[in-house]
């Protein structure tokens, strides 16, 4: 009877990747931070050495970008969430603090726009008490707005 596999290890399966191949792999995915490469292959890597190396010259050929994964994370996130938790997320991927609060400040300026989208697709009608317009508060609460912008979206749901 044929055999219907192979004796090689599948690339697909992650054997026999070089450091190298397997940032390549996690950045051909999305964005990655350098420091999140480093958390990734940190348990792949020879030596820490080995992996700087691998790290300093994918960022030398602009594999590894601070600025495409501040944009990356506001293009996918900022419909969805507010600035507190895309700051939280920025914060996590290890990013320098600068680039950060630039992308939170640039965020702040529509906070009240995007809570009201978020708000009309999960709500789309005035709380009718105290106890559904706090839910509708914390559940904007939740997705990371600011208080500010959550006031001004659900008082101006009720006086619409």
């Amino acid at each position: 009877m044929p055999r219907l596999t192979s004796d090689k290890p599948s690339p697909a399966a992650g054997f026999g990747l070089s450091l190298k191949g397997r940032a390549l792999r996690y950045l051909a995915a999305r964005e990655h931070s350098r420091a999140e490469l480093e958390r990734k292959l940190a348990a792949h890597a020879e030596s820490p050495e080995q992996l700087a190396q691998v790290l300093d010259e994918l960022q030398a050929k602009d594999f590894i970008s601070e600025a495409r994964v501040v944009e990356s994370v506001i293009n996918r996130r900022a419909a969805r969430f507010g600035a507190a938790r895309i700051r939280h997320e920025l914060q996590g991927k290890g990013l320098a603090p600068e680039a950060v609060a630039d992308a939170v400040n640039r965020l702040k300026s529509s906070e009240v726009e995007r809570a009201r989208e978020v708000w009309r697709k999960k709500f789309g009608e005035p709380a009718l008490d105290a106890a559904a317009r706090g839910k509708q508060m914390r559940f904007l609460a939740a997705r990371g707005f600011g208080a500010d912008a959550i006031r001004r979206v659900v008082s101006q749901a009720e006086d619409d």
